[in-house]
């Protein structure tokens, strides 16, 4: 793991400006950032060579913000404001982010993520937590075929089908039978969405595979989802096809991530069902 360390230079906030809340938090970050002598701006739209993107608001705020932070190969930080904020490094109530300009200058651990390209008609889709392609509006099952590298893989007739990375494994990739996948592992997870099948089960295969998932019934269209996104409609037949990003996200925080103490937190991992929420 490496460290950003900066004393000058540009910081770049990216906001839910949709609530009030992540727009208060924000103006208090760039206070706290601009008296310590850093330039601020904000994106999309604002312009600059910024040593790191804060991001106010929930995981889809990030989300967003990393496919900014991949093309500029920033590190990115996150500052929840929403309901869950697993991919975040603080919730808005943390007393650390007035200190946010003091753990940059003396230096954030880095952390990469691996990411996922979505190809397709010749345009490429960024995704950080899943690449989705889903049945369009046909009433009946319909068959996905997947291809890993040089091999037939499998025929599933389902709704759909997800692959995730493991940032992305306890995202949509779970709440469809998928596993939970610790960060550090490098890899991808394929689940079946609704498979009309018994014999249907999550894989998991190297994060350096070339998957090909086609929708194997000739009037029926299909779907591409990138982090939950609409990013084409897929003519019947035609493939998408995913790979691992050649730049990993990389995640900056002010103290090792504790993965399974994150998921007892966010996720009530291991907690029994008798246990007051706390």
């Amino acid at each position: 793991m490496t460290t950003l360390a900066v004393a000058t230079g540009t910081v770049a906030l990216y906001v839910d400006h949709r609530r009030d809340q992540a727009r208060a938090l924000a103006a208090r970050v760039a206070e706290a950032f601009k008296a310590h002598g850093f330039d601020v701006i904000s994106l999309p739209q604002g312009r600059g060579e910024p040593q790191l993107i804060v991001t106010v608001g929930g995981d889809g705020t990030l989300l967003r913000a990393a496919r900014i932070a991949v093309e500029r190969d920033v590190p990115i930080l996150g500052i929840n404001t929403g309901h869950l904020g697993f991919l975040t490094e603080f919730d808005e109530d943390d007393p650390r982010i007035d200190r946010l300009p003091d753990f940059l200058e003396s230096g954030l651990l880095i952390e990469p993520r691996v990411a996922l390209v979505a190809q397709y008609a010749g345009e490429s889709h960024f995704a950080l937590n899943d690449v989705v392609v889903r049945k369009g509006g046909v009433p009946r099952i319909v068959p996905f075929s997947l291809r890993l590298d040089d091999e037939e893989a499998a025929q599933v007739p389902a709704d759909g089908v997800c692959i995730a990375t493991p940032t992305g494994s306890t995202a949509y990739f779970l709440s469809a039978g998928g596993s939970i996948v610790s960060p550090r592992v490098d890899a991808f997870g394929i689940v079946p969405l609704l498979p009309h099948t018994l014999f249907s089960r999550p894989i998991i295969v190297p994060a350096s595979s070339r998957i090909e998932i086609r929708c194997d019934v000739e009037p029926a269209h299909a779907h591409l989802e990138c982090d939950g996104a609409a990013a084409a409609e897929i003519e019947p037949g035609e493939t998408v096809v995913v790979h691992r990003h050649p730049r990993s996200v990389r995640f900056a925080r002010a103290e090792p991530l504790r993965f399974f103490e994150r998921l007892e937190e966010k996720l009530r991992w291991g907690v029994s069902i008798k246990e007051r929420l706390r």
